[in-house]
């Protein structure tokens, strides 16, 4: 049984994560800001999971001392950690930079950028003690460069910084014991999405036109991502849902096939 420890995972696609890793027969610690966030979580994972396969620790990924004491209570829980997740992210509301509050530009670099940092650091210590781990942290807008989307330069460029980090990683654990990977889930329509165009209803239908084209529900992608992370044995892998090969015969297929991804 693998055990797995996935940050932010009380919803979106941590959770997804979760409750797909869970279905396959692992062992998985849930994490999240909120004790409340964290009982609702292992509440609705235990309704479907063994109850003994599920626990759930609050930690938030901007306090070190935290991101070591998920590391320390999964240890003592499970005694080994065979995979580390770094999923928990912040979205920012869509608008030019100089809009944003210093608060909220902290935040969101402090979560998506140094948060998977510190839960790296904190796993590949523990994965070098016990001889053997992967860690995965979480790509996403901005990780492959391409197309620029106006109003989410704070975002992206948390998510570019975490490539060149990724990057990184997996070249100085090459030689260690140790598997670093990257998740890419494409695009999954999640509150961190929908939360983006609050209070904007005009650019919301135009998005979510394009949306029903690109973008794919959490329980579609959750459950082949898990998959493939249970399946990989190599250092440096990208694990990427979405191409641009799909997303482009999307486009083509639009006109004779309609999705509904959003209701």
């Amino acid at each position: 049984m693998k055990n797995i420890v996935i940050t932010g995972s009380t919803r979106g696609i941590g959770f997804g994560l979760a409750d797909a890793f869970l279905a396959l027969g692992c062992r998985v610690v849930v994490s999240g800001r909120s004790q409340a966030g964290v009982d609702a979580a292992v509440k609705h994972l235990t309704t479907r999971h063994p109850v003994e396969r599920v626990i759930g620790t609050v930690c938030d990924v901007s306090v070190f001392e935290q991101i070591q004491a998920l590391w320390n209570n999964a240890k003592a829980h499970t005694g080994q950690i065979d995979i580390w997740i770094n999923n928990a992210g912040l979205s920012q509301p869509i608008k030019n930079f100089w809009e944003h509050q210093p608060a909220e530009i902290q935040n969101v670099i402090v979560t998506n950028l140094t948060g998977a940092m510190l839960g790296s650091a904190v796993a590949m210590r523990g994965m070098l003690a016990q001889g053997y781990g992967a860690i995965y942290n979480m790509e996403g807008y901005g990780s492959s460069g391409g197309r620029m989307v106006k109003g989410l330069g704070l975002y992206g460029t948390t998510k570019a910084g975490l490539r060149f980090f990724d990057d990184a990683l997996m070249d100085e654990a090459a030689s260690t014991p140790v598997i670093i990977g990257a998740i890419r889930p494409g695009m999954v329509i999640t509150d961190m999405i929908t939360s983006q165009y609050q209070n904007k209803p005009e650019e919301w239908q135009k998005a979510s036109r394009i949306f029903n084209i690109i973008a794919d529900r959490v329980e579609t992608v959750t459950p082949w991502l898990a998959q493939k992370v249970l399946e990989n044995q190599k250092n440096g892998v990208r694990i990427a849902w979405g191409s641009s090969a799909k997303i482009t015969w999307r486009f083509l297929t639009a006109p004779f096939v309609k999705r509904k991804v959003i209701e």
